[in-house]
């Protein structure tokens, strides 16, 4: 089965699809970073959307999407950034493909497009964060942890929800409140990729379940 992963660069989902024997490939507009060019496709991902994918696993930019930046929102809106952002995300949502899902953190895709089927925290599956990831999902299950029935036997452990950083706004006088990992990556070079990126335990959530459950698919079909 042929699997796109759609706006990754970091290969994390990829190599947990190929862990699977599926043969998945990342595309993104930037070089990947996971160690197999192989596996990568440079490009937009609409240019190669309509090339016979089974399943599309999408991390669609959310600059101009998600709550966390609505500060700017007015003027993203005034300059047209927001609407490419939407369209971008909606022509992916629409995609020809059986299989999809959709990953963005909190935004207003839940009201522009549809509430999401699910919303995840890293710490569901292991690693001890919190960060609200949405999935919106295209004939594929919801992603199991240990706070739900488990069809696949993960024996995943629900830990902490990490740590945190308090400190008082300069311009505002409130404190404010940020996962420390988040708050940790303020001024770090590639700033950017550190805040989008997908936490281990989700990857291989994502990998081993979905890649799964695809397989049970294809061999329904060949019986």
């Amino acid at each position: 089965m042929k699997i796109l992963l759609a706006c990754e660069e970091s290969q994390a989902v990829t190599k947990e699809f190929r862990k699977m024997g599926l043969d998945a490939f990342s595309c993104d507009i930037q070089d990947q970073s996971g160690g197999h060019p192989e596996w990568h496709i440079k490009g937009n991902v609409l240019d190669i959307i309509n090339q016979g994918w089974d399943c599309m696993i999408a991390f669609p930019p959310c600059t101009h999407l998600a709550v966390s930046g609505a500060a700017w929102f007015e003027q993203k809106r005034k300059d047209g950034r927001q609407q490419e952002g939407i369209d971008f995300f909606m022509a992916i949502a629409n995609a020809p493909i059986q299989h999809i899902a959709i990953e963005n953190p909190i935004g207003i895709m839940s009201n522009k497009y549809k509430k999401p089927n699910q919303v995840i925290q890293p710490y569901y599956f292991g690693d001890p964060y919190c960060k609200s990831t949405c999935l919106w999902l295209k004939n594929l299950p919801l992603l199991y942890h240990n706070k739900e029935p488990n069809l696949f036997d993960q024996n995943v452990t629900h830990t902490s929800k990490g740590e945190f950083k308090e400190w008082v706004d300069g311009k505002t006088g409130k404190i404010k409140r940020q996962a420390l990992w988040y708050y940790q990556s303020y001024g770090k070079n590639e700033y950017g990729k550190i805040r989008s990126k997908t936490f281990p335990g989700i990857a291989q959530a994502m990998g081993l379940q979905w890649g799964q459950y695809l397989i049970n698919k294809k061999n329904e079909k060949a019986n």
